[in-house]
């Protein structure tokens, strides 16, 4: 692999995690109810994701999986069904005026580290079940790779630069908002927020509902 084409992939990985998602809409969610740690968890959660479906596409396992249409679409309906599900938590919060698990911003150790693993579990869940993600590195990637050889150290290594920059990247999102989360969790905009982030959840959860990869 050139620097060239590491540049150029790089370039293409920073455009691709600017645009909101799944993930996107999670982080925000979990930084608005558990604050930064769960935010960065979450974030943790997604690029732990994104490594793990690398390496997975990288040992050729990937392909096997796409290759198996009950498994792949098992894998799909089960990010429709996770991604309807926090949609419709985020309804019941609007509805309700007090988002779930946010009653109390307690500094309790055990309190925080609850959050933080929600916070991941969700990330890592709202990711891994998406078979977009997998497709992508299957199909996208190797184009940056020569095409004589691909050699799976190289893909690795795209794999960990997306993953890092994802991670990046939405972890300046939660710095960015950690600052007005006071302003964000007052009644009325944290239920106007709730609204949104539901319907953009059940949004994705239909639009991949739709998907006929």
């Amino acid at each position: 692999m050139t620097l060239t084409s590491y540049l150029s992939f790089v370039v293409f990985a920073v455009i691709l995690v600017l645009v909101p998602g799944p993930d996107f809409t999670v982080v925000v969610k979990n930084l608005i109810t558990g604050g930064r740690p769960a935010g960065l968890a979450t974030s943790l959660g997604v690029a732990t994701s994104n490594l793990i479906q690398g390496i997975v596409a990288a040992l050729g396992l990937g392909a096997v999986i796409v290759g198996i249409r009950p498994l792949f679409d098992a894998i799909r309906w089960a990010g429709v069904v996770y991604l309807a599900y926090l949609g419709v938590q985020a309804m019941r919060s609007a509805v309700r005026g007090r988002a779930a698990g946010s009653e109390s911003d307690g500094d309790g150790g055990g309190e925080d580290r609850g959050r933080r693993l929600t916070g991941w579990r969700q990330g890592f869940l709202s990711n891994i079940t998406n078979p977009k993600v997998l497709t992508f590195y299957l199909s996208v990637l190797p184009q940056f790779l020569p095409r004589d050889h691909v050699a799976p150290g190289d893909l690795v290594a795209l794999v960990l630069t997306h993953a890092v920059i994802s991670l990046v990247w939405l972890s300046a999102v939660v710095a960015a908002l950690g600052g007005v989360r006071s302003w964000l969790r007052q009644r009325a905009v944290r239920r106007a927020l709730d609204a949104v982030t539901g319907c953009a959840l059940l949004g994705f959860s239909a639009k991949l509902a739709r998907e006929h990869p």
